[in-house]
C-alpha cells in the first residue's frame, strides 16, 4: 500500500496540548514578524480561550494532520456558525441564506510553511462539506486586522462578504468574513495527506 506522507485524524481531548502547541507558535511568529495583533492576547480571555479549543476536541470538530508522531498541521470544522460573546451570530442575517461548513483555527507549524498543508486543509474542508453536509460553502471569519491573512484566502479563491456593523459584534475580533463555492477545487488534498478512520478498538487505520 502506499504511504502518504501525512496522516489526518480527528482529534482526540488528549490532543489539546498538540493544538495549543500549534497555536501558540503560530502567534508567536506573528507577533515577532508579521503587522497585526492576532493572537497577542488569548481570545476573549485564557482561560475561554483553552475552553474553546477542548470543546472542539471533545465534539469531534478539530482535526490534526501528522507527521509521524509530530503534530504539523491544525483545522477544525463546524456545520454551527460563529458567534461572539453574546451568543450574537457573526455573519449578518442576509448572507445566511445558503448553507455553508465553517472553518476556524487553520493552523500550519512554520517548519511545514510552504508544504501546501493550509490549502489541501482548505480543499479537504470543501470536500467534507459537499460530501458529508450537502453544504455549498466553506466559510471563515479571518481576524480583522490581519491584511496579509485576507490577502491569503483571496489566493485560495475565497471572496470577502459583506458583514455586520463592527459596532454590533463589539470586541469580537474577526469580523473580515469570507466564503468559497464548496465544488472549487485547488489542488488533490490526498496528494499531502490521508484522512485515517479509527477502527473499533480505537486506533487509527
Amino acid at each position: 500500500m502506499e504511504r502518504y506522507p501525512f496522516a489526518l485524524r480527528l482529534g482526540m481531548p488528549g490532543d489539546l496540548d498538540a493544538v495549543s502547541g500549534l497555536v501558540r507558535q503560530a502567534a508567536e511568529w506573528l507577533r515577532t514578524s508579521k503587522d497585526t495583533d492576532q493572537w497577542a492576547r488569548p481570545w476573549p480571555d485564557r482561560i475561554h480561550h483553552r475552553e474553546r479549543m477542548v470543546n472542539d476536541l471533545l465534539k469531534g470538530k478539530t482535526w490534526l494532520v501528522w507527521d509521524g508522531e509530530t503534530a504539523v498541521a491544525t483545522i477544525t470544522v463546524d456545520t454551527d456558525e460563529p458567534a461572539d460573546l453574546n451568543d450574537k451570530p457573526v455573519w449578518p442575517e442576509r448572507e445566511r441564506h445558503r448553507s455553508a461548513l465553517y472553518v476556524r483555527r487553520v493552523v500550519v507549524a512554520r517548519t511545514y510553511s510552504g508544504s501546501g498543508l493550509g490549502a489541501a486543509l482548505l480543499d479537504w474542508a470543501a470536500d467534507v462539506a459537499e460530501r458529508d453536509h450537502g453544504a455549498e460553502l466553506i466559510r471563515i471569519d479571518v481576524w480583522t486586522t490581519n491584511l496579509e491573512l485576507h490577502a491569503y484566502y483571496e489566493g485560495q479563491r475565497f471572496i470577502r462578504q459583506s458583514s455586520r456593523d463592527p459596532g454590533e459584534l463589539a470586541g469580537y475580533p474577526s469580523q473580515a468574513l469570507f466564503e468559497r463555492e464548496a465544488d472549487i477545487r485547488g489542488s488533490d488534498y490526498k496528494e499531502l495527506f490521508m484522512e485515517e478512520e479509527r477502527n473499533d478498538t480505537g486506533q487509527f487505520r
